[in-house]
């Protein structure tokens, strides 16, 4: 299994699309588990930010992070391919970037960094929240995949007992984090809910 049992240096993108709560998290996750994280934001993935997560976006995110860049600010070293990390994760990541990257298209520093995780063999996750998808999202989706990267939509699953936001936003987290080969406890494993017994969680009597 892949496992990252040492401090890793992991950068985390933020392109436009909705969820950049879970983006949110995972930073404040990968901090308190003592990872280095870089974060390069699209102008685009300000913009939600601050609409999903209030004013303080910013300020959360270059507060925890290790170094921080726009996007479409070249002279940052995410742009290097002499740039050394571990891993990377676009979370969001909105259909527009996962055609970049798909086909190569670096045309800001989110998605060089992504193409320099491809090239240098380095882990890059892409957590696509948008739906439904098209055709050609899904031809985008498998060519990521067919060039090593992981194409991993933000699915929330509801068997482990979510009680509020934060416990959805969690799995997803978790399964980010599985995929890294990071250990975590943000949420409760199959085996374990399963002997829980049944939540019903719609309500239903069985009458």
């Amino acid at each position: 299994m892949f496992c990252l049992w040492f401090v890793v240096r992991v950068v985390v993108g933020f392109s436009g699309a909705s969820g950049v709560v879970y983006g949110v998290r995972l930073v404040d996750v990968l901090v308190g588990l003592g990872h280095s994280v870089w974060v390069v934001v699209s102008r685009g993935g300000l913009r939600v930010g601050v609409f999903e997560c209030g004013g303080g976006f910013e300020g959360f995110l270059r507060e925890r992070a290790e170094g921080f860049c726009w996007s479409d600010e070249w002279g940052c070293v995410l742009a290097s391919g002499s740039f050394v990390f571990d891993a990377m994760v676009v979370v969001p990541c909105s259909l527009k970037t996962l055609a970049a990257v798909a086909n190569g298209f670096a045309d800001n520093v989110l998605v060089r960094s992504a193409l320099n995780a491809l090239r240098l063999g380095r882990r890059l996750v892409l957590v696509v929240r948008e739906t439904p998808w098209s055709r050609v999202d899904f031809e985008n989706a498998a060519r990521v995949a067919g060039s090593g990267g992981i194409v991993m939509p933000a699915s929330p699953a509801f068997y482990h007992g979510p009680r509020n936001i934060l416990d959805l936003v969690d799995y997803v987290v978790g399964r980010i984090l599985d995929v890294l080969g990071i250990k975590h406890d943000l949420y409760s494993r199959w085996e374990e809910a399963r002997t829980r017994g049944p939540l019903n969680l719609c309500g239903l009597s069985g009458e």
